[in-house]
């Protein structure tokens, strides 16, 4: 930024000046431009913070997997990130990997780990303004078999599970699960959706936290948090997530 008083000078001080006569504006000038220095970096500063807070609060939130219930796809220790339009604007597709709150009663009570009072304070506010990722709280992270309305079974005769009839031929799961260890047949509630591990054997899911109705497993769709398009971390299992094609033929409704 440019100094609105630099090069202006008053009629009295147009004559010459000597050696030892300064008015001391080096001295001032110097201090002003370190302050106008800090100033510039504290605004940059706070400039990104809010920008980090606005894009993860409206538009993309890290989270970090605790658990592995979602292996191989995912395994203890990954960030991915989450698209948090995909819980607004846009929809949440079958086969989708997504971020939900707790509907009650699937999490049980975890010790919470202190770091110190002067890490857990850094790492709080790095968490809440969306720099360092999710790693506590009441988050989960499944796969989406089924939508509002769809009926969700297991298993057919050849062992598969089947979405409004149609059989899944799951590639994602970890290597020797079946599609379940228990059998179920439900239909999923309007504006809820149904969401399995990949690891199913460790998995507590919507099959372990339902009546056998569909009613009390399936997740409410106002509880997504968002959608996983990326595994950014660690570096070299950078993955990009899209709809596996196995649900590309699901019909709409169950015949």
């Amino acid at each position: 930024m440019s100094d609105p008083t630099r090069g202006e000078v008053s009629h009295q001080d147009r004559g010459p000046r000597h050696r030892g006569e300064g008015s001391g504006e080096d001295g001032p000038r110097r201090g002003g431009g370190l302050w106008h220095a800090v100033r510039e970096i504290a605004m940059i500063a706070v400039t990104a913070l809010v920008i980090s807070f606005v894009v993860k609060t409206f538009v993309a939130q890290a989270f970090w997997i605790p658990s592995g219930s979602m292996e191989n796809t995912l395994v203890y220790g990954d960030r991915v990130m989450v698209s948090k339009i995909q819980a607004g604007a846009l929809d949440v597709d079958r086969g989708d990997i997504v971020v939900f709150e707790d509907p009650g009663g699937w999490l049980t009570p975890a010790p919470q780990v202190s770091r110190g009072p002067v890490m857990d304070g850094v790492l709080s506010v790095l968490e809440f303004i969306g720099v360092a990722p999710v790693t506590e709280g009441n988050h989960l992270i499944k796969r989406v078999v089924g939508l509002g309305g769809d009926t969700v079974a297991c298993c057919d005769d050849d062992g598969l599970l089947t979405v409004n009839g149609e059989p899944i031929e799951e590639d994602y799961l970890y290597p020797g699960d079946s599609a379940s260890t228990v059998d179920f047949e439900v239909t999923v509630p309007e504006d809820h959706i149904w969401v399995m591990g990949d690891h199913r054997s460790n998995s507590r899911d919507s099959r372990a936290n339902d009546d056998g109705t569909g009613a009390t497993g399936s997740v409410p769709r106002e509880n997504v948090v968002g959608q996983a398009f990326v595994l950014l971390f660690p570096l070299d299992r950078i993955t990009w997530f899209s709809v596996p094609e196995a649900f590309a033929d699901v019909p709409e409704e169950a015949p």
